[in-house]
């Protein structure tokens, strides 16, 4: 386990330079292949989000891997992700009405 949590951390950081290389020197690129990258960048995302969620459920859920899931354990799990999904949203939500006050914040500046 300790392996494999070593390497979702290097993991983790990996995109960071292919994101800020792909968002800056575009503008004049091909849209086919812009898109191309906005689609891999977001399936990247999505990827380290269900990476993550498993790591953190495995660690809070699994006292001790069987070769049978006991109830318990699936409650945890089944309660783990449901609550990883709904913070994940949560923060979404926040993100966006964080970014939507400063848009009108600038707005009413510039009146």
């Amino acid at each position: 386990a300790r392996l494999r949590r070593g390497a979702a951390r290097e993991g983790r950081g990996g995109g960071g330079g292919m994101e800020a290389a792909s968002g800056g020197g575009l503008g004049g690129a091909d849209p086919q292949l812009q898109r191309f990258i906005e689609v891999e960048t977001q399936k990247q995302r999505f990827q380290q989000l269900v990476h993550q969620m498993t790591e953190l459920c495995w660690e809070k859920c699994m006292d001790k891997p069987g070769p049978k899931l006991d109830s318990r354990a699936e409650t945890c799990f089944v309660n783990c992700v449901e609550r990883f999904i709904d913070t994940s949203q949560f923060i979404l939500n926040r993100l966006e009405q964080t970014q939507k006050s400063k848009s009108a914040f600038s707005e009413s500046l510039s009146d």
